[in-house]
């Protein structure tokens, strides 16, 4: 089952969101008369089955004794779609006709049943982007749910006469739209240290970058506006970071008219380094915060 932010936020609301694509919730949970500290990690087709849950020791207990109840309702419904009806032949016959006229090659992956399918695309840079669908019995009468990697929620019309055609030809038109965020989020990946996260997804939109001495500075770029500046804030001890923002603040000025990371701005108080910057039309929007360490 996917899992939806309003049902998600119904069953837990002291959960939030802790990125754009909404694959990361953490907050609290209430359990026997207790709240608990819990993080949820949700796979890119958002299937609640395959989670990662974090949390103490002490709510993993107390978890543990629902376990053979979650096992009995997984093999229900997995029961439950194992008799359920096959599709009619027409669903196949058309699919079939769809796929071909949208290009075999387009194609990367397919269940037995053709209830799952994965399509890819191919954007001006030459990134490979993927949307996953999946088809259900009465399709093209009922919407398939559909995945992506955006940053943005990704919301395609249907009616009962829409096919694979018209549900690509709106990821394509997306997947165009988003060029300019991607354009600099691998630019920063090739031109500066980024040590968060490790791979980054394309949804994803902050990066960690390190600066030097234990010191590093957290970026979040806007998808619909990214060459402008971003939200960031310095990580690091006190001593090193207050410097580094009154200075980053100074130079604020020079960054008008500048493209991410073509801009070179020196701002280490000992060893010189690299911190590359953005395109903003004016200095009024700037957003700097400050996340002081001991040390």
């Amino acid at each position: 089952m996917a899992v939806t932010e309003a049902s998600l936020l119904r069953q837990c609301p002291l959960l939030l969101p802790q990125n754009r694509s909404k694959t990361v919730y953490e907050g609290f949970i209430s359990a026997q008369g207790r709240d608990f500290h819990l993080r949820i990690v949700l796979p890119e087709d958002l299937q609640l089955k395959n989670a990662r849950l974090l949390c103490s020791w002490q709510l993993r207990t107390i978890l543990s004794g629902y376990h053979r109840i979650v096992q009995q309702e997984v093999a229900l419904k997995n029961r439950q779609e194992l008799y359920a009806l096959p599709p009619p032949p027409q669903f196949y016959s058309s699919l079939i006709e769809e796929i071909g006229t949208l290009g075999w090659d387009k194609l990367v992956y397919a269940d037995t049943c053709f209830s799952t399918i994965k399509l890819k695309a191919e954007d001006a840079s030459g990134r490979e982007h993927l949307i996953t669908l999946k088809l259900k019995a009465k399709y093209p009468a009922e919407s398939p749910d559909y995945f992506v990697d955006f940053p943005v929620p990704f919301c395609a019309s249907w009616t009962p006469q829409s096919s694979l055609i018209s549900i690509y030809s709106q990821f394509l038109a997306a997947i165009e739209s988003l060029k300019a965020f991607w354009d600099v989020m691998d630019e920063i990946d090739e031109k500066t240290w980024v040590l968060e996260p490790e791979k980054p997804p394309r949804s994803a939109t902050a990066r960690r970058i390190a600066l030097g001495n234990n010191v590093s500075i957290n970026i979040e770029v806007d998808p619909r506006h990214p060459t402008m500046l971003p939200e960031c804030f310095f990580l690091g001890a006190d001593h090193v970071v207050k410097p580094l923002g009154i200075k980053l603040s100074r130079n604020i000025h020079l960054w008008i008219l500048l493209w991410i990371v073509e801009f070179v701005m020196l701002i280490n108080l000992t060893v010189p380094f690299l911190i590359k910057c953005v395109i903003i039309l004016s200095v009024d929007n700037l957003s700097i915060k400050y996340a002081y360490m001991s040390g």
